[in-house]
């Protein structure tokens, strides 16, 4: 995405990953919608920047577009940003597991369409004190929803040398993970960590740097893993992907991006139970009720082509995945 600056606005600021893609899966949802005479409306589940959303609006003259983030700077710039469309948005303060409480405070009974973009945003790897980037020094926070809950910080000097190996080697995939919750340990002992700084110095000590050039910067896993702890990504996530199949309409879609194989694994496995009969084997008829409710879109994930990538390099590791309502949801 684009390198973040405060005096430039929010439109330059954030480049959308697979944006015309994403219209391209979202749009037969709204098309169904209107075959039945119905208003279409879309969750945009991680609103962030509001980059998706401005294109959805733009697309379809007769959309109304949901938009939730539990990052309150994110929803005042995306508020900024959709301003021109303000009588065609809700945007609402909250986790994008929290849609089906959304949806009853809003009166709305379904939707025809929800994009989710997980992960961190480029306004919070960018935006210096919220401390997400390794790549300088700053407040060890890593928190999306500043308003509570736990910091990093709180979790690399509270948490047991066991438990932070099971979170780094889980939640990170670090095969170093051992070594790095030692030197934590040890390091914090003598002084807690307060900063960014301090952490990856800490990391750098015991990654061999034969293995950072390998694998890239040494604390990239070790934050991506505190990073999902604090916010409890994939705990949410598990909850958030059958709330937003369940949300949509028939004909509806739901498009996932993804960022690394932890969050992919739990749409994929989301989609696939859905998608699939329920039927006990060898049962001679399929009923109504065991058909699947889904259809996927998508054949396995789709990718950034090489000029997306140029144009946005942090594109490079998404993963998407699109399942289209094949089943009414009172019959599901």
């Amino acid at each position: 995405m684009a390198e973040m600056s405060g005096s430039r606005p929010t439109s330059e600021r954030h480049i959308p990953v697979l944006k015309e893609r994403c219209l391209m899966l979202l749009a037969p949802g709204f098309d169904a919608a209107r075959g039945r005479g119905e208003r279409p409306v879309v969750i945009d589940a991680t609103l962030g920047m509001g980059g998706h959303s401005e294109a959805l609006l733009q697309r379809h003259q007769d959309l109304h577009l949901i938009g939730i983030d539990r990052d309150e700077e994110a929803l005042a710039l995306a508020g900024e940003r959709l301003s021109p469309f303000a009588g065609r948005t809700s945007l609402v303060h909250a986790v994008y597991d929290e849609i089906p409480d959304v949806l009853d405070e809003l009166g709305i009974p379904a939707v025809h369409g929800v994009l989710m973009d997980l992960g961190v945003s480029s306004l919070q790897l960018d935006e210096r004190e919220r401390g997400f980037a390794y790549s300088y020094d700053a407040p060890l926070d890593m928190r999306m929803d500043t308003s509570r809950g736990q910091t990093a910080a709180d979790v690399v000097n509270e948490y047991e040398e066991q438990d932070l190996i099971r979170l780094i080697r889980t939640w990170g995939e670090e095969k170093f993970a051992g070594r790095i919750a030692r030197s934590i340990v040890s390091r914090r002992a003598e002084t807690p960590f307060t900063t960014t700084g301090e952490l990856v110095e800490a990391i750098r000590a015991v990654v061999p740097a034969a293995a950072a050039r390998n694998s890239g910067h040494p604390a990239k896993r070790t934050f991506q893993a505190l990073r999902i702890e604090v916010n409890e990504e994939l705990d949410v996530l598990e909850r958030a992907v059958p709330a937003a199949v369940d949300a949509i309409a028939l004909g509806g879609r739901v498009v996932v991006m993804s960022y690394h194989s932890l969050e992919d694994k739990i749409v994929k496995r989301t989609f696939q139970s859905r998608s699939t009969s329920s039927a006990p084997h060898g049962f001679p008829v399929e009923l109504e009720q065991h058909k699947p409710e889904l259809k996927t879109i998508t054949k396995g994930t789709e990718q950034p082509t090489e000029a997306e990538i140029a144009e946005n390099p942090r594109a490079a590791s998404a993963r998407l995945r699109a399942a289209e309502r094949i089943k009414d949801r009172r019959t599901a």
